[in-house]
């Protein structure tokens, strides 16, 4: 069976370094939140109305390649997302949507990170290449206490990254999606 690896994550907890690493271990397809959004954020006034239609349609462009790959691809994606954020939610849904029309399975993994690691992590040098957020001000997520959306998974991973080096949040994230594979495949 396939699967779908959704990683969500607050900005800074590494998210794309973790994706990136993880899609090159499992022979899969990336499709990070930065090229679903850079477009929408290029063109358009940040939480505009046609920031979101530019989001929507980037997604569902995205969605149809997804849905093209071998059904044995498989696909890791980056988000976001809040539990008490509308956009989020509905985000959060097209994909667990997407997972079940490829018929694959829906691995989440949240990577919570502590607020003063976010910010410190947000300000390196090296984001702004990226196009990555770089003012911690413009984020308080983790400060705030919003929850990251965890739901509608087949198998959820959640753990702080505060303390991990890279390599150890990569080695914990591919321990679970492989043994969720076996599982998958024996069962």
């Amino acid at each position: 069976m396939s699967v779908l690896v959704h990683i969500n994550g607050y900005p800074g907890a590494g998210k794309l370094t973790l994706a990136r690493r993880l899609t090159d271990a499992i022979g899969g397809r990336l499709v990070d939140n930065h090229s679903v959004y850079n477009l929408a954020l290029a063109l358009t006034e940040m939480k505009s109305e046609p920031y979101y239609e530019t989001l929507r349609a980037m997604r569902e462009l995205a969605f149809q390649r997804v849905l093209e790959l071998p059904a044995e691809t498989p696909v890791v994606a980056t988000n976001a997302h809040m539990t008490d954020s509308g956009w989020g939610n509905e985000n959060w849904d097209a994909w667990t949507d997407l997972a079940r029309q490829r018929g694959s399975r829906l691995l989440v993994v949240v990577l919570d990170c502590q607020a003063d690691e976010l910010d410190r992590r947000i300000a390196s040098p090296g984001r702004a290449a990226s196009r990555k957020l770089t003012d911690p001000k413009l984020f308080n997520g983790a400060r705030s206490g919003r929850v990251l959306i965890d739901r509608d998974g087949d198998a959820t991973l959640r753990f702080d990254t505060t303390d991990l080096a890279p390599e150890a949040t990569f080695e914990r994230v591919l321990a679970f999606v492989e043994a969720e594979r076996r599982g998958a495949a024996g069962g």
